[in-house]
Order: C-alpha cells, then structure tokens, then sequence
C-alpha cells in the first residue's frame, strides 16, 4: 500500500501576521512554552512556516525594510510539536529524537526569497565593519534554481533546507545558557581575547519582553512576564539545535537531536531556498517561507549511548546529523585562502574567524574585477551554494581558511586567464542591490589596497 499523505500539523496562511496564525507561533525557546499539535514516530507530518521575519520583508524596490527592522521579534517558529511513541509514551529526557527530512520548498505562492545586510546599528553582520548600509536582493525561483535581478549574470540550484531544528530546552540548561551569555555580556571584552574586527557586534542576545511571542502563553499575563524574561533568543545555535544554519540539512538528512523535556518539544523555522557557508551577511540566506515533511524516530537514553558531554554536565552535548543524498552538483570550482592577518596588518593567533574574514573579502574583491559591486559580492556570497572551510588550525601563528565559489554560476569566465580581466561598460552588472544610506558614526574599515 502506498504511503498516507503527510498529515499538516502546522498550517500558514500567508494573508495573516504570525500572531493572527490559527496555530501560535513563537520566537523564544522555553519548556512551558505549549506544544501546538502531537505526532508519533514513524508518521509523516507536515509543518509550515513563515519567513524568519514573519513577512516584514516585502518584494518590492527598496532596502528600508530591512534597514528598520525590529529583531527583537525573530525567528518566527513554528510548534513546539510534542513527540510520542506508537504506544503513546512521549519522548523522555536522555532520550534522542531522529528527525528526518522527507521533502521541503517553499509554500505554494510564494515562491521568491531575500537576502540582506543589516544596517551596522541594527544588526550588522560579518563584514559589517566593511559594509555599515542596509541592502537586499530578491530572488525568484524557477523550480531547482534561483536568480536575482538585483545581481544579474547568476542562476544557480538551491540546496533548500531549514535554518533552525530544535527541542525545547529544560529548565536546568536554560538557566546555564542564560547564566553563560550574561556573564559574556557583562566581563566578555575584559576577561577574553575576543576577534576585535567583530567586537561591535553584540556579544550575546540575552532574554527580553520586548518582542517576544511565546505561542500559546497569553501576553499580559503574570505567566508571560515571567516566562518572557527567561526564555532564551533563538539567535544562537546551543545544546538543542536551534538557528545552526547548516546548508545540508536538506532532503533525507536525519537530524538526531538532544530530548531535555517530556515531550521533546520539537520547532522549526526560518527556511532557506539557498546558503552559503557562514551565511556571511547575516540575513545571508535566501529567506523564504516554506513546508517540511518530517518523520519522527525516539531513541530511548539516545543521549547517555552516543552523546558524550563537553562540559560540566550531562546537558553539555550537540546533536549529530546524516546528509541527505540531494545536493547541487559542481565540478569546477575557485578557491580563496585566508590567514589570520586582519586588514591592518595586525597578527592573530590562529583566529579562524579573522582567517575566514580575509577570504571572503579576498573572493568580494576578486569578483569586483568582474563587474560586480561589493555589496552585491557580499550578498552573493552570503546565499550561493560555496563552501566554505577551515583547512588548518595548528600551524601557529596562522589559522587557514577558505571559501570556494561553484564558477558554473557565472555566466562568464571567472578564472584568471593570460589574456587579462575584461574591461569597459560591458562588464558592469546593473542594477546594483537595493541599498539605504548609513546615518551611523561608527568607523568604517577600509582596505587601502582593494580594488575601487
């Protein structure tokens, strides 16, 4: 007998805002916080989401959208989903929940996608020291691919995934995240050594009332105050998942997650058409909404069998996934290496997040050649399909990172050649970006040798 049709669990209708959606959504991970529907393993189901934004980004002509954005109110998640076994018995703590992508796009109607920088002062990014302005690119989907008229001269096959998976914490590891990114907060630039080319970002999302949606939890209530003012931001990657934003979480991977309460209490949110490594710019994906089809598998005391913590308790331990067997296929590629030397000349010591700055700026500056601007270089590199990789760590002083961009994107050579770099008006790719002013004092890194 052919398989049942994946049963919706959680349905979007895109005409309402996130709070007007029949089943809650909720920005905030939290163990109280309820679940809005129940499945049990080896059921197909259905979950639909709304953009990480919950439709703030429009698809028109301008960047202002982006530039006042509200982030305290992001990601938009869909559940908690609540996970039972065939017998009835939920998922368990120390248990492991095996989620399996069965297929994922986006929703019918809806099929286009952003990228964007942040405004420095709202957000900012990777290279925000670099690029202070607001910008955005929309996309368009034609079946498997993407392109934008913002960067033209691309096309390439999306690897379509969800940028957030997780489990609701416990009450236990809620408190420890709480308690190590305030104390980050607070002592953060005085106790470590931080990469100082991102020191202007902020240092951790620490819990807010302002903003937060906690699903079904009444705004107002003395239960929602005090729920809001502990519930982490789903800013971070942590123990239970959450925003990792890990491109090959696509078709047939198999992700086994932590469970830390009854229930497991398993969202989702913030799809992805496309993304390269590191989503650079932040809003670096091609955003989009979108659908899972999932299956669900409980491994009982999955945890204590094949998670060894790495930390203080039994709580310290991260998920592990499977790749699924469909990703786009790239023979020929150009690869950008990076050492951990900042923009200054100063020296790191095998910093692999300065030794990955400088090869992405290597890569911008390099497709400036081309006739790319650099916002539209960043935003590119942000969602396309490179790879991007940490190729050494204990050759002191120098960490090595690199970036290696797919070249069948182009629509022309990219690869340097005897014959020299094109020049004149042809080259130029128009439009550029939708772009904003920046109206910030912050200093702006400039690379005196770069190209103009």
């Amino acid at each position: 007998m052919a398989p049942t049709t994946p049963r919706l669990v959680v349905p979007i209708n895109l005409n309402n805002k996130p709070w007007q959606q029949k089943l809650p959504l909720h920005n905030r991970w939290h163990p109280h916080i309820p679940p809005v529907a129940e499945v049990k393993t080896g059921e197909a189901f259905r979950v639909e989401m709304v953009d990480w934004t919950g439709g703030s980004i429009k698809d028109d002509d301008s960047a202002l959208d982006i530039k006042s954005i509200d982030l305290s109110t992001v990601h938009y998640l869909s559940g908690p989903i609540r996970v039972l076994d065939k017998d009835g018995t939920p998922a368990k703590p120390g248990d492991l929940l095996a989620v399996e992508i069965c297929n994922l796009g986006p929703l019918p109607g809806d099929e286009w996608g952003f990228t964007a920088t942040f405004d420095r002062e709202n957000g900012g990014g990777f290279l925000t020291d670099h690029f202070p302005c607001a910008t955005k690119a929309i996309w368009y989907f034609e079946g498997i691919y993407a392109y934008s008229p913002q960067i033209p001269g691309v096309r390439f096959p999306g690897l379509t995934h969800p940028g957030i998976v997780g489990t609701a914490p416990s009450m236990e590891l809620l408190n420890i995240w709480n308690e190590r990114e305030r104390e980050l907060e607070e002592n953060g630039l005085n106790s470590m050594k931080l990469c100082e080319v991102l020191h202007q970002r902020p240092l951790a999302n620490l819990p807010s009332t302002k903003g937060c949606v906690l699903g079904g939890i009444k705004e107002g209530t003395p239960e929602w105050e005090k729920i809001a003012l502990e519930a982490a931001r789903t800013i971070p990657g942590r123990e239970n998942g959450g925003n990792c934003d890990i491109k090959n979480l696509s078709s047939g991977s198999k992700i086994y997650l932590p469970v830390f309460i009854e229930g497991a209490n398993l969202s989702t949110g913030d799809m992805h058409f496309s993304q390269g490594d590191g989503e650079i710019s932040f809003c670096g994906a091609i955003e989009m909404s979108g659908f899972l089809e999932l299956k669900c598998e409980i491994i009982r005391d999955g945890m204590k069998e094949y998670l060894t913590p790495m930390g203080p308790t039994p709580l310290h331990v991260n998920p592990i996934f499977e790749i699924g067997p469909v990703e786009p296929r790239f023979s020929e590629w150009l690869v950008f290496e990076g050492i951990s030397v900042d923009e200054s000349g100063k020296q790191h010591y095998l910093d692999a997040t300065v030794a990955y700055k400088r090869a992405v700026l290597n890569a911008i500056d390099y497709l400036s050649k081309f006739g790319y601007s650099k916002e539209q270089s960043y935003l590119l590199l942000s969602c396309c399909p490179c790879e991007g990789r940490i190729s050494g760590i204990v050759d002191s002083p120098n960490a090595i990172a690199t970036l290696a961009i797919p070249t069948a994107i182009f629509d022309q050579d990219i690869r340097p050649r005897a014959n020299k770099v094109p020049v004149g008006p042809r080259i130029v790719r128009k439009p550029d970006v939708l772009k904003c002013t920046y109206d910030g004092n912050l200093a702006t890194t400039r690379n005196l040798s770069s190209a103009t």
